[in-house]
């Protein structure tokens, strides 16, 4: 996942959950009252304020050594925090989806699953890269426009 980080001048800071190392997962686990991190991974698909923030804080730590979880917030975070599936996430999950797509001969399941993944991708075109990625380009919406 990736979080992304709106500072007070409009810049926009971006730290990845696949950068932490085990004992910085460890610590944000601890930190969120020994949730484990599979939970966590879901707490960040649903914007979880104490998930998003735990990301931001275990980054900070890296700098700032001394810096309690207890102490560390960010105020507005509704606006300055969001997290997004990377394009490896994406791939990882259609590469699941497809497998068993396959097994049926249908591409309904993967084609279903699409709005919701634009919708939670750092980078909404990640999808239709990785649907290319994994021969599945025809599943890729194209919009036309017109011109006059």
């Amino acid at each position: 996942m990736i979080i992304s980080f709106t500072r007070d001048d409009g810049t926009v800071e971006e730290v990845t959950t696949n950068e932490l190392s085990a004992r910085e997962a460890a610590a944000i686990e601890h930190a969120m009252g020994g949730t484990q991190w599979q939970r966590v991974e879901g707490l960040l698909r649903l914007q979880d304020p104490t998930a998003l923030l735990a990301v931001l804080w275990s980054f900070r730590k890296r700098e700032q050594p001394d810096l309690k979880f207890d102490d560390f917030d960010v105020p507005n975070w509704k606006r300055r925090l969001k997290a997004g599936t990377e394009r490896s996430e994406i791939e990882d999950l259609f590469d699941n989806v497809i497998v068993q797509a396959l097994g049926k001969s249908e591409d309904a399941q993967i084609d279903l699953m699409v709005p919701a993944l634009k919708k939670g991708a750092h980078n909404p075109a990640d999808v239709d890269d990785a649907l290319e990625a994994v021969g599945k380009g025809h599943l890729v919406k194209h919009q036309t426009t017109l011109t006059d």
